[in-house]
């Protein structure tokens, strides 16, 4: 299969692009902004893997990659990458303009990718969209995070859109919503917080990247059948 993982040089996108390049018959293409040292070393372990320079930020790196996804013949997108914070501040204090500039860095070309996506897809008659969203959207959200929430919550609508609309060209759309995880995006929160997620957590224990990325390939082997799924992923905190 020809997979194409934005933001997978790194953090969970790296556990991603890792995990699916296991699979030899993968032709697994990823996109990185500044990790171009992790993206080479991913291109040296495995032969099976396309590097593709793409900052979210860049309006020419975001067109080169729609102008390319044609090209790459894709049967399986997974949409990751997100630039800005976790936690910034608190909604009252965040300025408007905060809110303008991260939906016009991750959820517009994040919208760009996933109709060229389709476009490939449904003359295909076949095709996978994988959407990273987060538990957020299902626990109570982090004090702090309402600029990273609502784009996720924006991005979750959307892939319901993508389920319902595409499934007759056998094109699914599902999502994974994982738990607090030790990142790039999450680096800079305080130790303190960190063991109090920790204590919360059922399992006493931080998610991982690499167990995300085992859910991310459950979808990128399932049957058509599974769409519309979200996969939250935070042992089973605050089940309904």
């Amino acid at each position: 299969m020809n997979i194409l993982i934005t933001g997978g040089a790194s953090g969970l996108g790296e556990a991603i692009t890792r995990r699916s390049a296991l699979a030899v018959n993968n032709n697994v293409y990823f996109t990185y902004s500044q990790s171009l040292t992790n993206a080479q070393q991913i291109e040296a372990d495995y032969p099976n893997t396309t590097a593709i320079k793409c900052d979210f930020k860049d309006k020419n790196d975001i067109a080169g990659l729609v102008n390319k996804i044609a090209e790459l013949d894709l049967d399986i997108l997974v949409n990751n990458a997100y630039t800005g914070q976790f936690l910034a501040s608190h909604f009252h204090k965040t300025q408007l303009a905060d809110f303008v500039t991260s939906f016009n860095d991750n959820i517009v070309p994040t919208i760009s990718i996933t109709q060229a996506a389709i476009g490939v897809f449904r003359k295909k008659k076949f095709g996978k969209i994988i959407t990273i969203l987060s538990a957020a959207l299902v626990n109570t959200p982090p004090i702090g995070s309402a600029v990273y929430v609502a784009n996720k919550a924006y991005l979750e609508e959307l892939t319901k859109i993508w389920a319902t609309e595409n499934i007759k060209f056998n094109i699914t759309s599902n999502s994974i919503s994982p738990a607090f995880m030790l990142t790039g995006l999450t680096n800079s929160i305080d130790e303190r917080l960190i063991e109090q997620i920790i204590n919360d957590s059922p399992s006493k224990k931080l998610l991982t990247t690499d167990e995300v990325a085992v859910g991310v390939q459950y979808l990128v082997n399932a049957d058509q059948q599974i769409n519309g799924v979200n996969l939250v992923i935070n042992s089973g905190k605050d089940i309904h």
